[in-house]
């Protein structure tokens, strides 16, 4: 199916003036074959990944929709993490940019109640939020959804993984049964498929292949390099392509860490994002990034979800990933828009297969990279300094450094001696220097060490993608989306943990305060962004409960969640005693 313009679509006259205010012509295919369906009132089932131009494909006909005259909620639009419902909400204000009178409102865990009861109660005719947080103004009653009339599940399949699923179940049962519901996912596990049966009505199926993601104007090279080079290897070529925004992604946290303080030693401007860090801490991160004022970010898979940075010159997947979907996702946040971009990859000797995989899956080539000399640095340096010295000479104006010059020639130094001298200083040396880096060696050895080197990582802190992986499959009988959320729930509390420590937690909420295992698996993953994995055994008592937290997220689970609400109850936290 061929891509329509915007402009040959029925939209109104201000939609129109802000679509081509963000510089969009063309519909991308999720919103070409989307949103016709969704202007006609039909539900849609698209299945499409991230970056393929979703939050449009549902926003347009929601803005459409709304009825500016009144001030009631209208549209609830749920995601998985805070980044996503923070860069959401800002892509349909812009989209309602000339359209008077629409207020669209961000709600989500780690920020202020007070901010959020506060545009609620001003009138919020869209709100877009994490299920917890949705959960918790309905239960306060600061978020009254009888007059909803759209309902959006985005991401569903990772609202799926993050232990979100009665959530789901529980908000779409509130809202009114005259409605329009949209659920998009990146794929159809059975409960996804449950959910669609029993809350959508004859949706439109509406399916993007996944080779249209990746983008042909990204060139991908693979780097075999050991742990211990790539941040030397990583400098070299920020240098030679003269990248000025960059992504690099890791596969845990730590490594985040260690990588962030590592290139800032070298004196690269970086900063890292994951689960850990407050949404303050995350917000001021991202926007130093978008405004370029950090030119290197370095993330996790799951802290990633959501980010949408123009401009961005190339991904560096310092880890490859687990999941190969999730190659797909970090390349595709460069080359887009038309532009080119560049992805490097650094691999071991025994992820060669891995490297394969991924070129099956995304019918692409991931070309060898040839690592560049320190030679080949220092005479690119020269060559760009005079450029730059070309044309400072062309600006004019020198004269008044012609006394220095003067001075330094009394002394003995000549024109020529002074003029190389600055440019060493400048470029460095460009004499062929040794470095490991120059010549990589990859033997059983260093993969053994390797090995060992990334099984600690493994073992110490548990890899943040989301997953399939997650969730146990039941045997028998699947159960149908509406069914007793304490029995859905447990599907999400049958995990592995290999030899990760389980530390046992109270809360002083339970059966009596109605609160269940869903209740206080949503609330932790939605308020810390911890992943339901690293969430362990729950038990429900009459009048208190127990969950199991991995031990590396029990400090930011006590900090977080001590005092907030389940089930519009203020909770007490204390790490139980044996």
């Amino acid at each position: 199916m061929e891509n329509i313009l915007f402009s040959a679509l029925p939209l109104s006259a201000a939609v129109q003036k802000a679509v081509a205010d963000m510089g969009f012509t063309t519909a991308t295919a999720i919103q070409t074959q989307a949103i016709p369906f969704a202007m006609e009132g039909r539900d849609v089932l698209g299945q499409a990944q991230t970056g393929t131009g979703k939050t449009a494909a549902f926003g347009i006909p929601v803005i459409e929709k709304i009825d500016t005259n009144s001030r009631n909620t209208q549209a609830i639009v749920l995601l998985p993490t805070r980044e996503l419902a923070v860069q959401v909400c800002e892509e349909l204000k812009k989209l309602a940019k000339f359209t008077e009178d629409l207020n669209i409102v961000a709600i989500y865990g780690g920020d202020s109640y007070e901010r959020q009861n506060r545009e609620l109660r001003r009138g919020a005719q869209i709100v877009v939020g994490t299920p917890g947080r949705v959960i918790d103004h309905i239960g306060r009653g600061s978020l009254k959804l009888n007059n909803v009339r759209f309902v959006v599940l985005d991401e569903a399949d990772e609202m799926l993984n993050m232990g979100f699923y009665d959530d789901m179940v529980d908000i779409l049962s509130k809202v009114p049964d005259e409605r329009q519901t949209m659920l998009f996912s990146a794929t159809m596990p059975n409960p996804i498929l449950e959910l669609t049966k029993k809350f959508l009505d004859d949706p439109a199926h509406v399916k993007i292949a996944k080779a249209t993601v990746t983008a042909s104007t990204i060139a991908q090279y693979y780097f075999m390099v050991k742990s211990s080079q790539r941040v030397e290897l990583m400098a070299r070529l920020i240098e030679k392509h003269d990248l000025k925004l960059m992504l690099v992604f890791c596969n845990t946290k730590r490594q985040v860490d260690e990588l962030v303080e590592a290139l800032q030693l070298r004196g690269l401007n970086a900063e890292g994002l994951h689960g850990d860090l407050k949404q303050s801490q995350r917000s001021i991160v991202m926007n130093k990034f978008r405004n370029s004022n950090v030119n290197m970010l370095i993330a996790t898979d799951v802290a990633a979800r959501g980010i949408d940075v123009t401009g961005v010159d190339a991904v560096f997947n310092y880890d490859i990933p687990h999941d190969i979907e999730l190659y797909v996702h970090r390349i595709g946040r460069t080359g887009r828009a038309g532009r080119s971009g560049m992805s490097f990859s650094f691999v071991s000797a025994r992820e060669t297969g891995k490297l394969r995989e991924i070129e099956r899956f995304t019918k692409s080539k991931v070309e060898e990279g040839t690592i560049p000399t320190t030679k080949e640095i220092a005479i690119l340096r020269q060559a760009r300094f005079a450029e730059t010295l070309k044309a400072e000479v062309e600006k004019g104006g020198l004269e008044k450094y012609q006394p220095m010059l003067d001075m330094l020639v009394t002394e003995g130094l000549s024109l020529e001696h002074i003029a190389a001298a600055l440019v060493r200083l400048v470029t460095g040396d460009a004499q062929e220097s040794k470095s490991p880096v120059d010549e990589v060696d990859v033997n059983s050895r260093d993969r053994d060490r390797e090995r060992g080197s990334s099984s600690r990582f493994d073992r110490n802190d548990r890899n943040e993608r989301g997953g399939r992986s997650v969730i146990k499959k039941r045997s028998g009988r699947s159960e149908r989306s509406g069914g007793d959320r304490e029995r859905s729930s447990e599907r999400f509390s049958e995990r592995k943990f290999d030899s990760q420590k389980m530390i046992k937690i109270f809360i002083n909420v339970g059966k009596q305060q109605k609160v269940n295992k869903g209740d206080i698996l949503g609330a932790v993953t939605g308020e810390t962004g911890i992943q339901g994995k690293n969430v362990g055994a729950i038990e429900v008592f009459d009048k208190f409960s127990f969950v199991e937290i991995a031990e590396q997220d029990v400090r930011i689970v006590m900090n977080v969640m001590d005092n907030k609400m389940i089930k519009g109850r203020k909770v007490n936290l204390e790490v139980a005693k044996d």
